[in-house]
């Protein structure tokens, strides 16, 4: 027979972080397989002091049973769904082949597995992580192949080994080679530089200290160090190497308390607890070395919130669970030292299985520069190939035509001449995607990655931190940003909870009341000798009552305060010090301090407070926890006159509908809530009750029969509190601000009417996430709230409708859809929440699809669509619905979820995406968006390190999106307008010349101004427009965010743009070139006589400023560079024409130097520069009518809608409050509360309370630093 079984408590969610944990209760001896499912399943999740004889083989079925149950157990919300599908598992219970043997690297080094073709690597890995791309080997390589994914660099590669043939060479191959060269090193150092300092994280994570049990005592090494197996001594503060299990720590019952902000971003603490065997047995650094279990569990996976594995040791098995396990990447909170045996390393860590792989991000009009490049080469192909066929045909003519003059074709046939001048053809016109154009490009982004680094409005002076443009070629994707996904904790709010406001019996205090800079009257308050801390709202008619103590309901609503709470508190000097399991609480703590009711001390089943400085104890009778769907926690007391006492705290909406009645004081309540809501504060109401002996007397018998139960405890148990937490009496409501980061409200305004729709992404709990969605102005009372319930019905009806069911059933499921689908509502406002757990059922195994009965059958039969076509469409419906919505609000998600959702939005809707947060649970959002943005915040710098952009405030996005992000696309998009433009403009002529050459591909420009025309001629001011223009100012730009929708359209670079900038240009090269040929036919004037080097030169010179002025008519933001550039090139153009074309060059080198004074001859003659004015005219009408016509047709400019939007009504200035003031009858509740259920069991068993004489664990290794004192529990603030 195995040994007896604990059944522990078990009242909390699998697979939660904050689960409570289990009471150790009376045994029963219980044996695998037996009817006694409860106490197995107990057992599977992890009971703090059970343990059970299983099988040692993981394959054994009675394992494979025990798993099942533990992932098959329904969830606490009776909705009877596993766990095994709630967390998106597939439906067979996980492989347990992953096994770890304590001290023992020799056993795990002789594992591999094989991860590409034959190659091999160890199963177990090391703990040194690698972010960075490249090292000192692969850098070339790796950089190329992915440099040669743009289109441009395979075309230029392609033109320089055309050049190399001398038949059809136009110039030497390396004078192309220098400049494709400058651009590769250009993009390669800039990459070089951002993986330089992924190494140097690596490096700094690698090499942070920690003890590691080696031979039999610990010593000092590094984090890549340890190995699988391993034990490793943490202490406080200290960060969480690697997934261990905890075997023991200082505390009592080895309780172990981490912060997990870099894994869900919440900042309230968890806590852990080690097996009582472990805890029990391993007390010296001997006994650790000794220690030789081996754990066998799952393999390494990404699901955040769940462990299941076994303990073998000594001939017994334990269960393990999420709650042994302590995650890479907490932080150590509140213990002193605690130990860990290493289970998952490096890679093979939850919060690395999370982090998503580093993408090469290309900008949106990357991506369509690279399918120009193509259509432009093809074009040009087909041009050149007409133009060679033409050749050919030429040619024979030519031949029979001129048959004397067959002594030079004697070598060649026409079609071996077509086929030459093809290629030459394809050279010639290969300077129409210039080189010039990206070296520019570059330039143009590295500036304006400079302007978003000394932007002073964007520098946050508190903590010296300027905003700074991590990548350098993405600056134009932030004016096209569509869905902005934030994080909660840290981005949107600060984390700091302060009381603001109470309603005590009809009277509301705290600021905003008119009485809160008054002092009170009288003597000083006598109880503040305890370290008082000055108090936020600090009213003075509260004190003046508080001290008078004259109010029953005040008093009663103070001690309440002071009483109903799971805050520790130790005494350091003459300061008590309180550590809190959320803000919330200590925020309550500390304003019944302030007021007057200070608590002093607790012990297992006594609280000690001071009432206005008198100090009173209560005896602790019952503590009623809270949780999740209860929404309150109660405690109660017998006081010292032997009275008992029911204290409650909760949500308005569980409170108020348990009261004894309903007078005017619970109406004034009621109006205070709504007000209290308004302001957007997270409300608790406060509610009490009298205890005759007789009634707790037999609640308690049947308390105690419930709690040792082995079915349906929690929900006896449940029962019991509810039937006590009946017939209340209002106290009160309290007011407590979550204080939001600096302009987040007027920042998500800005935002909204920028056409950027922002989702909240957040492990918090989702009450928590509302509450800040009301505060920062995401949500509103006018908005539909669709939760999950709403989201299954819409869903299936999107499903049953989309599926190729009988027509009845269709037509009954599209008019429910009629209903429910966003089109049919587009005029109501929506907003969509929705948890972790249920996006892994709606997204990973349709859960919310399935129903009993028919019509899942039929579904899952259904051979039309392939499951993964189903897949896809319900993922479709989930977005489609989730982008109708005004917000979004994702709760309890983990960051593999968080890239999920981004990924989803990215795919279905093909949208520009941001994401922003400050800790490494962001990380994976922030890779797979096409923006990352990391604030710079006290989450540490993992998300800045993995961001495009870093800010120092959420609220400098606005800046960052509708300035910066707006000027950087309409820079980039008119300059590649232009630049397309003056290359159509200045080099199309080519062709229009062959027409008249024999098809021979001669150059008609002479090769200098081939070689300088993109790079000095014309090239300047296309580029003071790619860095100065501006259509409006910043402050215009911030003053009418809908400006920004031109982005997100793509209405200033597209293809129909391409297509007009295209025609454009080659009129403007047919006018410059058949004006002068027109002007040429016979003879000009007296000093050039239609020479074709004075032809050459007029219709240079007629596309040259043809282009000039094409540019100075569309600058809108003109600067003294502005004027500069313009000048330089025309002077520049006469430079280089005088020394490219004077004589002493043309004796020196023929060859090169052929035009000579070609210039001097041509443009000294009136006639000629009266047909370079002719051609200017007639290119700059075409502009001018354009002009004309959107003044004349009414068609709006940018600044005119500025000016018609300033005439009209301004809108009003952004508020803290609703727009629209609620009722009662229509409100919503705006309680939030972020402590987790699981403390009250560890008061009442006395776990988390230190007593020096009483505890026997062992010696003072593991417990160095116990005293008599109380122990403490987490505090963020701790």
């Amino acid at each position: 027979m195995p040994k007896p079984l604990s059944i522990p408590e078990d009242t909390g969610k699998a697979g939660d972080l904050s689960r409570q944990p289990p009471a150790p209760m009376p045994t029963q001896g219980l044996s695998p397989g037996s009817g006694a499912s409860m106490a197995e399943q107990d057992v599977a999740s992890g009971s703090l002091h059970g343990k059970k004889q299983l099988p040692a083989n993981p394959k054994d079925p009675a394992l494979s049973q025990l798993c099942l149950q533990q992932l098959s157990r329904p969830e606490a919300d009776g909705q009877g769904l596993t766990l095994m599908r709630t967390r998106g598992y597939p439906l067979a219970f996980p492989a347990f082949t992953w096994e770890v043997r304590a001290n023992d690297r020799n056993y795990h080094m002789q594992f591999k597995k094989k991860f590409a073709f034959c190659l091999t690597k160890k199963k177990y890995a090391g703990n040194a992580i690698k972010t960075a791309k490249y090292n000192i080997f692969t850098f070339v390589p790796l950089n190329l192949y992915e440099q040669f994914h743009r289109m441009a660099n395979v075309y230029f590669v392609f033109v320089i080994l055309l050049q190399t043939f001398p038949e059809i060479s136009t110039l030497p191959w390396y004078t192309l080679l220098f400049p494709l060269s400058c651009l590769l090193t250009i993009r390669g150092l800039r990459d070089l530089i951002d993986d330089i300092g992924r190494h140097q994280s690596d490096r700094n994570i690698n090499n942070r200290p920690c003890e590691i049990l080696s031979g039999k005592s610990f010593r000092w090494q590094k984090w890549r160090d340890i190995c699988v197996g391993d034990i490793v001594r943490l202490r406080k503060e200290n960060f969480v190497p690697a997934d261990m299990l905890l075997l023991c720590s200082s505390e009592p019952s080895s309780l172990c308390y981490v912060e997990t902000a870099d894994i869900d971003g919440e900042t309230n603490l968890k806590f852990r607890q080690a097996l009582l065997a472990t805890h029990q047995e391993l007390v010296s650094e001997e006994s650790m070395a000794a220690f030789d279990g081996r754990v066998i569990c799952e393999e390494p996976n990404s699901r955040m919130h769940s462990f299941t594995g076994t303990l073998e040791w000594r001939g017994e098995t334990y269960s393990l669970d999420s709650e042994r396990i302590l995650l890479r990447g907490c932080k150590l909170r509140n213990t002193d030292v605690c130990y860990g045996l290493v289970i998952y390393a490096g890679f093979d860590s939850k919060i690395m299985r999370n982090c998503g792989k580093i993408k090469r991000k290309k900008t949106k009009l990357d991506c369509m520069m690279d399918r120009l490049v193509i259509i432009i080469f093809l074009v040009l192909l087909v041009t050149s190939l007409c133009l060679a066929v033409a050749s050919g045909f030429w040619a024979r003519m030519f031949q029979e035509k001129h048959s004397y003059l067959s002594a030079l074709y004697k070598h060649t046939t026409p079609a071996q001449q077509a086929f030459f001048n093809f290629w030459g053809f394809t050279i010639l016109l290969s300077i129409i995607i210039p080189m010039s154009m990206y070296i520019t490009f570059e330039f143009i982004y590295l500036v304006n990655s400079f302007f978003i680094n000394w932007d002073l409005e964007m520098y946050y002076a508190v903590k010296d931190i300027p905003a700074k443009a991590r990548s350098t070629s993405l600056n134009d994707q932030l004016g096209q940003i569509e869905y902005i996904f934030s994080d909660k904790t840290g981005t949107l709010t600060q984390n700091v909870m302060s009381f603001k406001k109470c309603c005590i019996n009809g009277t509301i205090y705290g600021t905003g009341t008119g009485r809160e800079n008054k002092k009170p009257s009288g003597s000083g308050l006598t109880w503040s000798h305890h370290g008082e801390k000055k108090l936020d709202s600090c009213d003075a008619t509260l004190l003046e009552a508080a001290r008078r103590d004259s109010d029953p309901v005040l008093r009663e609503f103070l001690r309440l305060l002071a009483l109903c709470h799971t805050v520790m508190v130790e005494e350091k000097g003459d300061q008590l010090v309180y550590q809190a399991a959320s803000p919330d609480e200590e925020a309550l703590v500390l304003a019944a301090k302030n007021l007057g009711y200070v608590f002093l001390a607790r012990t297992q089943d006594t609280i000690t407070i001071s009432e206005l400085g008198l100090k009173r104890t209560y005896k602790v009778l019952a503590m009623l926890d809270f949780n999740s769907d209860r929404k309150r926690m109660s405690v109660l007391v017998r006081d010292p006159q032997g009275t008992i006492r029911l204290y409650t705290k909760g949500a308005d909406t569980v409170i108020l509908e348990r009261l004894q009645r309903r007078g005017p004081n619970e109406t004034f309540t009621e109006m205070a809530l709504d007000r209290f809501a308004e302001e957007t504060l997270r409300t608790l109401c406060l509610a009490s009750k009298e205890v005759s002996e007789v009634e707790y007397s037999m609640w308690s018998r049947r308390h105690h029969e419930a709690s040792v139960l082995l079915q349906d405890r929690a929900r006896e148990l449940d029962k019991l509190y509810e039937e006590m937490e009946q017939n209340l009496q209002l106290l009160g409501a309290t007011a407590i601000e979550d204080k939001l980061q600096d302009g987040v409200p007027e920042t998500i305004q800005l935002l909204k009417l920028g056409n950027i729709k922002v989702w909240v992404l957040t492990g918090d709990k989702q009450e928590t996430a509302m509450n800040i969605g009301y505060a920062c102005k995401l949500l509103t009372d006018d908005m539909e709230i669709l939760e999950e319930k709403e989201i299954s019905e819409i869903l299936k009806a999107y499903w049953v409708s989309n599926n190729n069911l009988s027509s009845s059933k269709e037509a009954l499921c599209s008019g429910h859809l009629s209903q429910q689908c966003p089109e049919a509502s587009c005029h109501k406002k929506r907003a969509l929440i929705i948890s972790g757990d249920f996006l892994d059922k709606i997204l990973h195994t349709g859960e919310v699809l399935r129903e009993k009965g028919r019509l899942w059958q039929r579904l899952a039969c259904c051979k039309a669509t392939g499951s993964q076509d189903r897949g896809s469409l319900v993922e479709k419906a989930f977005v489609d619905l989730a982008t109708s919505c005004q917000a979004v609000i994702c709760c309890r998600v983990t960051p593999k979820q968080k890239a999920l959702i981004v990924q989803l939005v990215k795919k279905h809707k093909k949208a520009i995406t941001l994401a922003i947060g400050d800790g490494a649970n962001d990380v994976n959002m922030i890779k797979t968006a096409d923006i990352g943005v990391g604030i710079s915040g006290l989450e540490g710098m993992q998300a800045v390190q993995c961001s495009d952009y870093a800010l120092a405030q959420f609220s400098y996005l606005q800046r960052l999106l509708l300035v910066h992000g707006r000027w950087a696309y309409l820079r980039i998009c008119k300059f590649l307008r232009y630049f397309f433009y003056k290359t159509f403009a200045g080099l199309m002529a080519q062709v229009w010349f062959a027409f008249h050459s024999g098809f021979t591909a001669q150059p008609l420009y002479e090769g200098w101004f081939l070689a300088l025309y993109n790079i000095f001629y014309t090239a300047y001011p296309v580029l003071s427009v790619g860095l100065l223009e501006q259509d409006v100012s910043a402050k215009k730009s911030l003053e009418f965010p809908e400006l920004y929708v031109i982005g997100q359209q793509d209405e200033l670079f597209n293809y129909r743009i391409f297509g007009v900038t295209l025609l454009h240009g080659v009129s403007t090269s047919l006018a410059s070139f058949y004006i002068a040929f027109w002007a040429f036919e016979d003879h000009v004037g007296s000093k050039a006589v239609g020479d074709y080097e004075s032809f050459a030169v007029t219709v240079a010179t007629s596309s040259l400023l043809s282009v000039l002025v094409e540019i100075i008519l569309d600058t809108k933001f003109w600067t003294a560079l502005s004027f500069l550039m313009v000048t330089a090139s025309l002077l520049l153009f006469c430079l280089f024409s005088f020394l490219t074309q004077s004589i002493d060059a043309f004796r020196i080198a023929p060859a090169i130097f052929c035009f000579p004074d070609a210039s001097l001859n041509a443009l000294t003659d009136p006639y000629v520069l009266l047909v370079v004015l002719l051609s200017l005219v007639v290119n700059t009408i075409p502009s001018l009518t354009v002009h004309l016509y959107h003044t004349i047709m009414g068609k709006t400019t940018t600044q005119q809608k500025i000016r018609l939007k300033a005439k009209r009504q301004p809108e009003p200035s952004v508020e803290l409050r609703a727009h629209v003031p609620r009722g009662s009858f229509h409100r919503h509740s705006s309680y939030a509360f972020s402590h987790q259920e699981g403390y009250a069991g560890l008061i009442t068993r006395g776990d988390s309370l230190r007593a020096g004489a009483t505890h026997s664990t062992g010696p003072g290794l593991l417990h160095p630093e116990m005293t008599p004192a109380l122990s403490s529990l987490p505090s963020a603030s701790a």
